[in-house]
């Protein structure tokens, strides 16, 4: 009791500081928002986010996709169309996150949901990175069994650290929009910092020597969970922890089912699904020395952290000036724009740009800024949305649930674009088809401007997910078996 009181102390002060003006809020304002997200939420979850999302994930990640890039196409030697399979494959962790979900919702180890699954993943993390790392010779098949493995440890990591976010926007909804602020600026942070430094790493060291740094990511997993505020479960009874899942499944399904839910899952999955991803095919452009501008892989890492940079920027402008724009509004503007900016690379392959008197590698930033920029102002507001569709009990799960079913439309988006560049015939030498394919998929990325009437109207933060019998039964206080104990409590 004298606990909450002292937060709820600390909370009032931090709302009734001066906020600082002008210049020195440039300064002062990002420390006054960190201090009222650790007072509210406790230190220990803004240090998992920032850790899992701006190191883990934006920083580790940066260095991971610069590495496989390079990885695929100079020492495994795959075509374009392959590179861009593979990629969906060690995707696959992604797609099955509410395994992951169900896991951390359910099945507490040594008495806690949160912290042994990220301990876990970090020493899976480690252990894959430097297997790869010091591997002198792999073959193809073990190299994408344990680019897989690498993925499954950040995958569960992020599902931990998602529900944790879930649980927070349900205790402190007005704060929703500010916890996925706070993830997406930590992500696009680090991927600026990741992508930064990555060509010079990939110079220095090649691909491999970067699977090896990213071993001290994944520690910095573990040392969350052992860090991570979580109280502990007692007493609990692992005889039913098979009824629990059955209830927890039950539970996702009755709520995926309202149409107030399964309509924006489905935009989302569709807006991802037609707007194919040949990132591969580009990339393999980007560096030929014959057919492309030939860029060095320190220009590829400076040209990834300017879209970094984009997408920095598209949080900050959502942030402070669009989060309560109506989201049928956003998501209009931002695909039609997201179409639009395709062009860019179309005038590039075209070499129009070399017309206009405009460098390839200035050209190429402008584009990679631009797009990265509003692919950030389209998914921020379905985030958020997307936090409060979660039903109280299975946040973790259902979370996962739906950014499983955005990253099955990355999976769908990738492999037709593989599919599109084998039929149009882009290889590692041949490109005279490739302005094609990026016509084509300029044309399908505004295609979901169709599909609008799926999503809400209002404002996402204003969203509230109804429930039949949310009055019936007094919420528990513990709120990740609440859901679960209405299921229970019902069948007695």
């Amino acid at each position: 009791m004298v606990e909450e009181e002292n937060i709820e102390a600390c909370r009032k002060a931090v709302e009734e500081d001066d906020e600082p003006k002008g210049l020195y809020y440039c300064f002062w304002g990002p420390i006054h928002w960190f201090k009222m997200l650790a007072v509210e939420m406790h230190w220990s979850f803004v240090f998992g986010v920032v850790s899992i999302y701006g190191i883990n994930q934006g920083f580790g990640g940066a260095l991971s996709r610069i590495g496989t890039e390079y990885y695929m196409k100079d020492v495994q030697k795959v075509q374009p169309s392959e590179a861009q399979v593979y990629s969906g494959i060690t995707s696959i962790p992604w797609i099955i996150k509410p395994v992951w979900g169900l896991l951390t919702d359910v099945l507490p180890l040594m008495g806690y949901r949160r912290r042994p699954y990220l301990i876990l993943s970090g020493v899976l993390g480690i252990v894959s990175m430097l297997f790869i790392s010091l591997k002198s010779k792999m073959q193809l098949v073990f190299a994408i069994l344990t680019l897989t493995a690498g993925n499954t440890a950040v995958a569960v990591a992020d599902v931990t650290v998602d529900a944790c976010v879930a649980q927070n926007s349900i205790i402190h909804p007005s704060r929703a929009a500010d916890m996925q602020s706070l993830c997406a600026l930590s992500y696009s942070f680090g991927g600026l910092l990741g992508f930064s430094i990555s060509g010079v790493f990939i110079h220095l060291i090649g691909p491999k020597g970067v699977f090896g740094l990213l071993t001290l990511p994944a520690a910095l997993v573990s040392l969350v969970g052992i860090l991570l505020s979580e109280p502990q479960v007692s007493n609990f009874a692992y005889s039913e922890v098979n009824q629990k899942f059955r209830e927890a499944a039950k539970a996702m399904w009755t709520t995926l089912k309202g149409p107030d839910v399964w309509r924006p899952c489905l935009y989302m999955y569709l807006s991802l699904a037609v707007s194919l991803n040949i990132n591969e095919g580009l990339f393999y452009w980007y560096t030929d020395a014959k057919e492309g501008p030939s860029f060095s892989k320190e220009t590829v890492g400076y040209i990834f952290s300017m879209g970094a940079v984009g997408a920095l920027l598209g949080a900050l402008l959502y942030q402070n000036v669009l989060k309560n724009q109506p989201l049928r509004d956003m998501l209009l503007w931002t695909q039609l724009l997201f179409g639009l900016a395709g062009m860019l690379d179309l005038m590039l392959v075209q070499r129009m740009n070399l017309k206009f008197g405009i460098p390839d590698y200035l050209f190429v930033v402008i584009g990679e800024a631009v797009s990265q920029m509003i692919t950030r102002l389209k998914w921020m507001p379905l985030l958020v949305l997307s936090s409060k569709l979660c039903p109280s009990g299975i946040e973790g799960t259902f979370f996962a649930l739906l950014m499983s079913i955005d990253n099955f439309g990355g999976l769908s988006s990738s492999w037709g674009g593989g599919l599109l560049l084998h039929v149009l015939n882009v290889t590692r030498t041949k490109f005279d088809n490739l302005w094609l394919v990026i016509l084509i998929r300029n044309i399908l990325r505004v295609c979901p401007l169709c599909l609008l009437f799926l999503v809400p109207k209002g404002d996402p933060n204003s969203f509230m997910l109804s429930t039949d019998d949310e009055d019936e039964t007094p919420e528990p206080d513990n709120i990740e078996l609440a859901s679960l104990i209405h299921s229970v409590d019902s069948g007695r």
